[in-house]
């Protein structure tokens, strides 16, 4: 059973009023239940959250018609995970790794929309190869420049996570992203309790 909203805020309150947390974050819910915790907690006179960590990347937009403006107009940070699509988006759709073998989670949430995945795949690998930097960074710079502060990336390996600070340094034309943008078809809300 979950518990009453009113409850969790106010656990959530006393923590960051006792000192043992600064700054709270949410993850995983629909907008109304999001709007629900920052009103209880704004009415109480409770911290509210200052973070939010949804899914969010170029193969699921979903949170671009509510989640992110809201989260936008009340100034709370976005720091989205699967920001590589759990690695679709900076590998060759045919790729055979371990990952994506074994992946259930991965394949709940992209199988049903591979073809059109794989046509926004293939418009990042030919921008990334026409600007000479990685798929990452492609997908990284997306994220900025659709106003997520610090999308969450896996590393495994340490090339990665300079591939990744290389990001940095590459910059997306306004036409550049709408040709990444305009192939996107809506998908079924995934990954909300």
């Amino acid at each position: 059973m979950i518990p009453p909203i009113e409850e969790t805020m106010a656990a959530l309150n006393d923590l960051v009023r006792s000192g043992k947390v600064h700054y709270l974050g949410a993850s995983a819910m629909y907008v109304w239940q999001f709007q629900k915790a920052q009103y209880v907690a704004e009415k109480n006179g409770w911290t509210r959250f200052s973070v939010m960590q949804n899914h969010y990347n170029m193969l699921y937009r979903e949170d671009e018609r509510e989640m992110i403006p809201f989260c936008q107009d009340m100034g709370v940070a976005l720091v989205p995970y699967s920001s590589l699509a759990a690695g679709r988006i900076v590998r060759d759709w045919t790729a055979d790794t371990a990952r994506s073998k074994t992946d259930q989670i991965a394949h709940a949430k992209y199988d049903a929309t591979e073809e059109e995945d794989r046509a926004i795949v293939a418009r990042v690998a030919e921008l990334a190869e026409q600007k000479g930097v990685s798929r990452a960074q492609i997908a990284l710079v997306w994220l900025w420049q659709k106003g997520i502060h610090s999308p969450i990336v896996g590393v495994t390996k340490e090339k990665y996570l300079d591939d990744f600070m290389g990001a940095f340094d590459v910059i997306l034309s306004a036409d550049e992203i709408a040709y990444l943008d305009d192939l996107y078809q809506p998908h079924n809300i995934v990954g909300a309790l």
